[in-house]
């Protein structure tokens, strides 16, 4: 049957138990990963998997129940369950389907039509872990590991939306040490992409984390000053992330938001871009409809440095008097709620050396770790480790300290480069960001 076909079943199965609207969402996946150390397979896995979950509401009362198991021989009493927990929840004024649901039909080529074997994923790990090893001043190997999945998504509401899509994803990654006994530092580098044909090679992921394990050797505790921080690739995507819990709808509505009182007032310098593209062709988390059945499009939540949008599902949109804006999340056991798809910080000007060659003493953070983050005051301390700056040139590794600022200073002073990947799913450029305090020795 097809999976339309079976989710407008059990949604008639829930208008006939006593639901007055209802939608349905079942995810497939097939996934295969390798893990490869030493030479020597450590793990080698495939997996399969349906998960179903149906949303009923009788009047404002809502209620989810969810299943491992797409057998319409359940149908019924899945529903039966589905309405009588509604019945005894209390009402929610802001539930309901989103008005604003319709099918577009948009190809955005998230499907690889190629499936690799297992053989083929070992010999991308063995490359990998090879290439590491090969790093001269490497010891030691965390092993490198490779995958390939397939999710599909089907969502149907009782209001006669009926969508679906798939998603591939390949990746690798690669773990490397260097050093020995106390001194030992690790690294890592990685690559994901929707098509195998977009995959960085895996030769090149191997000897990035080979050098990055090797560069991170003998590392000092920075004296505690404070100073210009410059956030890797790696790491400045979370900054994005911060922004996007910031202006999430429903912090917004609970009034957990420190920049609840700052739409349309800038935050961040003149000519700074961050936006949201859930139709990126190819994009690691693009889909044409969100959650709701709403269709997607691209959401400018900064313009030149301006706040200009809030995240929103129709949940939370209705709370704010606003309209949903495509942006809702959900899995098959939980309602849905604000998110984001592809979510980028706009390349700079300069080129990362050149964001840094005016600082006399600086740090530039590679890696942080907790997660020291006050979402009601904007309030920033984390660990990190990373190199220090001296004379706008990278210098010497540092390890075991801590930095910190609000969210509102750091936004404002944010200078990104030009250097701009998409890589992750939320991505950034280097960033510099003109004050912070170091915590070190």
């Amino acid at each position: 049957m097809d999976t339309r076909d079976l989710l407008n079943d059990l949604i008639a199965r829930a208008r006939a138990a006593g639901a007055d609207a209802a939608d349905a969402i079942l995810v497939s996946g097939t996934s295969l990963s390798v893990q490869r150390r030493l030479g020597k397979i450590e793990h080698l896995e495939r997996a399969e998997g349906r998960d179903l979950g149906l949303r009923v509401f009788v009047g404002k009362r809502a209620a989810i129940v969810a299943s491992s198991a797409a057998d319409p021989a359940g149908f019924a009493a899945l529903a039966e369950r589905a309405v009588a927990m509604a019945r005894v929840v209390p009402e929610d004024p802001y539930s309901g389907l989103a008005a604003e649901a319709r099918y577009e039909a948009v190809d955005l080529d998230l499907e690889d039509p190629s499936e690799p074997d297992a053989e083929s994923l070992i010999a991308r790990t063995a490359v990998a872990e090879e290439a590491a090893m090969a790093v001269p001043g490497i010891t030691n190997s965390e092993g490198a590991e490779a995958g390939y999945g397939r999710t599909e998504i089907t969502l149907v509401t009782s209001a006669g939306f009926a969508g679906r899509y798939a998603r591939t994803s390949h990746s690798l990654s690669a773990t490397a040490l260097a050093g020995a006994g106390t001194g030992m530092q690790r690294d890592y580098d990685y690559t994901t992409a929707v098509h195998l044909a977009d995959l960085e090679d895996a030769e090149a992921i191997g000897r990035s984390a080979g050098q990055r394990a090797i560069a991170r050797l003998n590392p000092i505790r920075a004296k505690t000053a404070t100073l210009p921080v410059i956030y890797d690739p790696r790491v400045s995507a979370g900054l994005v992330g911060h922004l996007a819990g910031a202006v999430n709808g429903a912090s917004i509505a609970r009034g957990t938001s420190f920049l609840r009182e700052k739409m349309g007032q800038r935050i961040f310098r003149a000519g700074i871009t961050i936006a949201d593209d859930p139709r990126r062709v190819r994009g690691l988390r693009s889909r044409p409809f969100d959650a709701e059945g709403v269709p997607t499009a691209p959401l400018v939540l900064i313009e030149d440095g301006v706040l200009q949008s809030w995240v929103l599902d129709s949940r939370s949109a209705r709370q704010l008097g606003l309209v949903t804006n495509a942006h809702a999340g959900r899995g098959t056991s939980g309602p849905p709620s604000p998110t984001t798809s592809n979510l980028y910080l706009a390349a700079g000007a300069l080129s990362p050396a050149e964001l840094m060659a005016d600082i006399k003493e600086g740090l530039y953070v590679t890696e942080l770790i907790g997660m020291g983050i006050n979402g009601l005051t904007g309030d920033y301390s984390r660990g990190a480790a990373g190199f220090m700056i001296r004379d706008g040139k990278l210098a010497e590794a540092v390890a075991e300290v801590t930095i910190a600022g609000t969210l509102q200073e750091m936004f404002a002073t944010l200078t990104p480069a030009n250097d701009l990947r998409f890589r992750r799913g939320t991505d950034a450029p280097t960033v510099r960001i003109d004050a912070m305090t170091l915590a070190g020795a």
